[in-house]
């Protein structure tokens, strides 16, 4: 298991392919494998060099009792440093994509392009009463049925289509019945992660691909949109039928505009 030093947390990274490199930033709970049942063979075929790793918070990278989202650019930016990256592609997708357009506004010299996925500039009214709702459940000491809480995920990140389909429906919920490992020693995002970042995107001069996806929950399609007007130059596309987790619903669709983008020979 590879593990590399950033700042002051040990992060556990995979380094796939060889070329060009992408750097692949994973959303709040998700691991870096996340990427690697679509993008990464996608990416690794196409001739890139593919960096993917778990966040300080997730196991088994280190787990501090809060992160917050400077600790989450830091690392980042160190990763990149530490392998070598720079100027690299960087891909982020919900609050990894809020982290990508920290680091191109705080290392633009570290960044060639960024691809935000499933973004916002500011959250919803909609995500902060679910933050909210999650962080009562929490300091109550709750605990939800797996079943429930697989029920409840899969309403939030996936499209009506999928769950629509039964088999479709049932295979995803079997997947969010499974014990996440080490979830419970994973490290809670700290408050910095809902600030209203509207004021700082216009001075992002990294050229970036802003992705909605239509029928997305926790960052609406429209805030997304939002997000590539205040980017000077950002090309914006929306991906039909797919919810938070676009990229694993409809990844033919994603990875053909993700590569399109990041083979651009210019800045976009």
């Amino acid at each position: 298991m590879p593990l590399i030093d950033t700042c002051g947390a040990r992060l556990h990274y995979q380094d796939t392919g060889t070329g060009p490199a992408v750097l692949m930033l994973a959303g709040t709970g998700a691991r870096g494998r996340t990427w690697h049942l679509y993008q990464v063979p996608a990416l690794v075929a196409a001739g890139y060099r593919v960096v993917t790793f778990d966040t300080r918070g997730i196991p088994p990278s280190d787990t501090p009792e809060l992160v917050t989202v400077t600790d989450l650019v830091g690392d980042a930016a160190h990763l990149v440093e530490r392998l070598g990256l720079a100027p690299c592609r960087v891909v982020g997708s919900s609050m990894g994509a809020r982290v990508a357009a920290e680091l191109c506004l705080e290392r633009p010299d570290l960044v060639d392009r960024a691809v935000l996925m499933a973004t916002f500039g500011r959250p919803s009214a909609y995500l902060t009463a679910l933050t909210i709702a999650e962080r009562a459940v929490e300091q109550a000491g709750l605990v939800l049925l797996d079943a429930y809480v697989a029920a409840v995920r899969a309403a939030l990140n996936l499209s009506p289509r999928t769950l629509a389909d039964d088999r479709k429906a049932r295979d995803w919920l079997d997947i969010f019945e499974l014990p996440l490992p080490g979830a419970e020693s994973a490290s809670r995002l700290e408050l910095d992660a809902d600030a209203d970042r509207f004021d700082a995107y216009p001075k992002i001069a990294t050229a970036c691909l802003v992705v909605g996806f239509a029928d997305d929950l926790i960052a609406p399609a429209r805030g997304c949109r939002e997000v590539a007007d205040a980017i000077p130059g950002a090309r914006y596309v929306e991906i039909p039928d797919a919810g938070h987790y676009g990229y694993l619903e409809q990844p033919d669709r994603l990875n053909a505009e993700l590569l399109a983008f990041l083979d651009t020979k210019e800045p976009a």
